[in-house]
């Protein structure tokens, strides 16, 4: 065979292996489906309810998870794990506030709590030097306490129309939904267009290269904390006009946020963000309760079980991209010495 024909050869079989490459954000879509699929069968009614009935929850849990999204991309140990204490502080600041000011100042004022809080977080790791997740989770002890003096402080009802605004529906679809789509087609184009999210993207792949060639790290880094926050307190002020304010309204969206975005595809180990991934890991997580519940799981075994799923992942995704392959080599090094050390053993 000519060295032509062998060349060519490997041109077709790379082609093959590109064409049968799959978004990161596959498994979840399927997930949806199988979900979908599994409520109709034991709840049969129409085809599109139990969609319908996911984007109404959904669209929450997609927001606050693109920060959180933008947050991991920036690579190894970074995870904002006070976006469910701030969700919870800005829905009481949203309705104090918007109950007497109106529906803008509301949320102006939910989002600047959210930037508030995460100020505190940015100065822990940029200025003290505190690992991301240590300084995140003080800032989540501190708001914890705010959240308890907003608690005792609330006077305020729900903020007029913006119930109403969320509750409207566009082809049966939420306006809330179509929003946060909107939200989320930002956050793609800021990744993949603009000179910010590129340094995101590179400071997740090295961080020591990305200042090398000129990125502003800390500045980034700081902005994208800043971003979750204020995305987080966000999502707080319009959950306020859904469901009541109350201390622990965000406490389930701090770990249901993180898994959604590395069921979405975003690769843990950071520099690769997957924004329809939010999407469909979204869905599939408020459609796997709603199927959960039907089949009468606690909420306990429902989260042992979002626990398994999202472990399951990172295993699968560390098998596929190699960011895992230290860790298998270690333990099946171990598992090796350790039966051989067993059968030396026994034949001594």
């Amino acid at each position: 065979m000519s060295a032509v024909e062998t060349s060519s050869r490997l041109s077709s079989a790379a082609s093959r292996r590109a064409r049968l490459t799959w978004p990161a954000w596959t498994w979840s879509a399927l997930g949806v489906i199988v979900v979908w699929a599994s409520i109709l069968v034991l709840n049969p009614g129409p085809l599109f309810d139990p969609l319908s009935q996911a984007l109404t929850l959904a669209p929450f849990l997609a927001l606050v998870s693109v920060g959180q999204m933008l947050v991991i991309t920036l690579g190894p140990g970074n995870i904002d794990v006070s976006v469910g204490a701030i969700i919870s502080m800005a829905a009481y600041v949203s309705v104090a506030i918007g109950s007497e000011s109106g529906i803008v100042l509301g949320l102006v004022a939910a989002v600047a709590s959210g930037l508030a809080a995460a100020l505190i977080s940015v100065v822990a790791i940029l200025v003290l030097r505190v690992p991301p997740i240590i300084a995140t989770l003080a800032t989540s002890l501190i708001i914890a306490s705010v959240v308890l003096v907003l608690a005792d402080a609330n006077r305020g009802g729900s903020i007029a129309g913006l119930r109403e605004f969320i509750n409207v529906r566009v082809l049966g679809v939420p306006t809330i939904a179509l929003v946060v789509l909107g939200a989320t087609l930002i956050v793609a184009f800021l990744l993949r267009r603009t000179m910010f999210g590129r340094s995101v993207i590179a400071i997740g792949q090295s961080d020591k290269a990305a200042s090398k060639a000129g990125i502003r790290v800390k500045l980034v880094s700081g902005s994208v904390y800043l971003l979750s926050g204020a995305v987080a307190g966000l999502t707080g002020g319009i959950l306020a006009a859904l469901i009541a304010p109350s201390t622990v309204l965000g406490t389930s969206y701090m770990l249901d946020s993180i898994a959604v975005v590395v069921i979405g595809g975003t690769l843990i180990a950071g520099g690769r963000p997957v924004v329809t991934g939010v999407w469909t890991g979204a869905l599939f997580f408020v459609m796997l309760s709603g199927l959960l519940n039907l089949a009468g799981w606690s909420l306990g075994q429902q989260n042992v079980l979002k626990g398994l799923l999202v472990v399951l992942v990172v295993i699968v995704s560390s098998g596929v991209t190699g960011t895992g392959a230290t860790t298998l080599r270690r333990l099946t090094r171990m598992f090796t010495r350790h039966t051989s050390q067993k059968a030396g053993t026994v034949h001594g």
